[in-house]
């Protein structure tokens, strides 16, 4: 059986059951969950990136660095993303509505593949 790895909010502060609260102001979460600095030690299988751009109104979105490392070690992690100009959380993965913005300007693969 495989390791369940382990996760803390994004300031490596425990995660508390009251997380995906959401702030009606500015539509995240109370907190984000993401793997470990120990986790996201252990190295990367995707690129690291830390903007996205939502195909539904084209706007890019930028994350933290915990964030982007969650995503570059674990890349199906999520089931969800924040878009930073619709105020919400939509799916990421192959049928998802987001692709990596990458540092040339291209639109890279699918966030969450």
């Amino acid at each position: 059986m495989a390791d369940v790895p382990k996760t803390t909010l994004t300031d490596g502060s425990p995660v508390t059951p009251d997380h995906r609260e959401i702030d009606p102001a500015t539509g995240q979460q109370k907190a984000y969950v993401v793997l470990s600095a120990e986790e996201r030690a252990k190295g990367f299988v995707r690129p690291y990136r830390d903007a996205y751009r939502h195909q539904t109104c084209g706007k890019v979105t930028t994350m933290g660095r915990a964030l982007a490392e969650t995503y570059a070690r674990e890349p199906a992690f999520y089931s969800g993303t924040f878009c930073s100009t619709c105020r919400a959380h939509f799916p990421v993965g192959e049928a998802g509505e987001f692709t990596w913005f990458e540092m040339d300007g291209r639109e890279g693969p699918k966030v969450g593949t």
